[in-house]
């Protein structure tokens, strides 16, 4: 399998351990497991596949040490890589910006990689999300607030969805 990197923004928590738990499933050493906050362009440029991951915040907005690494990654060389987005998101109380940080995080990167693991939306209880395009999430949205007796279940058919988008 090709070299995997996992990069990162939490401010709770939550899109930490959600970060290790899909590391654990595809095998991702802990030193290839980031947090943003102390990463930089350069770092992406040894992985052939980038998981990038935030938490969404306040009324959609991106994870604070998100803000200045999207910038780095808008600057990076991503020509040739894979990237897959995960994120964790509030449906309950922001049901109108359900995880867009992911849809942020996307349009960044759309038109300059490879981008994989998009999600149906049926299994998600939400009103509208800058996550969404063509009726799918661009990435994993996680709920980790409400619905997280579904969060293990969602990652196991994602990483599974993942192993065989990255094999092809």
């Amino acid at each position: 399998m090709s070299r995997i990197g996992i990069f990162y923004g939490t401010s709770g928590g939550n899109t930490k351990d959600i970060a290790m738990r899909i590391g654990s499933k595809l095998s991702v050493g802990t030193a290839d497991i980031r947090d943003v906050m102390s990463a930089k362009a350069a770092d992406l440029a040894p992985y052939d596949v980038l998981l990038f991951g935030s938490s969404t915040w306040g009324l959609g907005d991106l994870q604070d040490d998100w803000e200045g690494f999207i910038k780095a990654v808008a600057s990076a060389d991503l020509s040739g890589k894979k990237i897959a987005l995960f994120g964790c998101g509030d449906s309950a109380s922001y049901p109108d910006t359900f995880c867009n940080a992911i849809g942020a995080i996307y349009g960044a990167v759309k038109d300059r990689a490879d981008v994989v693991g998009f999600t149906d939306t049926a299994d998600y209880s939400f009103d509208d999300s800058e996550a969404v395009v063509d009726g799918r999430f661009v990435g994993l949205p996680i709920d980790e607030d409400n619905e997280s007796n579904l969060t293990g279940a969602r990652i196991d058919r994602w990483v599974a969805q993942l192993e065989k988008e990255l094999a092809s």
